[in-house]
């Protein structure tokens, strides 16, 4: 007899979320067709203008993404003319990512359709959902939320989390 496989988690909020975001991802995608973008390259765009002239490092902890895989996203974005690297001012071996004038023009057209695939999910959602999901969105990318989460050893019999009188946590 060979041994039984390991069943998978249940409840992985990994796996959980991972779906979603792929879900949300097609959804935002087909929004976002006649532009020629996909939502990742609108992100970025919009990012790289919010940051106004990032350094590639501070794209990618802003984005927390890994430098190579920011490197390898923003390529296309450069042949297309969105973007364009150049040195740093003060450090030369530092690149910072502009916006090109063509760039611009994308990001604002593309906006609206944007606007469109926003106003979807927030009717299916529900708005206040949306704010409260971008909330918890925006704590489980946090540096205070990857400090908690490497630091959270404590588990119970069961294997549930404890909090620090060693009873299980809600």
């Amino acid at each position: 007899m060979g041994k039984m496989p390991v069943p998978l988690p249940v409840a992985c909020s990994n796996d959980a979320m991972r779906k979603a975001t792929r879900r949300l991802g097609q959804l935002f995608d087909d929004v976002l067709q006649p532009s020629g973008l996909r939502a990742t390259q609108f992100g970025l765009l919009t990012h790289i203008k919010q940051l106004n002239a990032p350094t590639i490092r501070q794209l990618a902890d802003e984005l927390v993404m890994d430098l190579s895989a920011l490197g390898h996203t923003l390529k296309p974005l450069a042949r297309d003319g969105y973007i364009v690297l150049t040195p740093d001012a003060r450090d030369r071996r530092a690149k910072r990512v502009n916006l090109t004038p063509a760039g611009e023009t994308k990001v604002a057209e593309t906006e609206k359709l944007w606007r469109i695939a926003q106003t979807r999910f927030e009717a299916a959602f529900g708005q206040r959902k949306a704010e409260k999901l971008r909330k918890v969105l925006g704590l489980l990318a946090s540096d205070e939320f990857t400090e908690a989460f490497l630091t959270s050893t404590k588990v119970n019999r069961k294997g549930h989390p404890s909090g620090p009188n060693g009873k299980s946590e809600p």
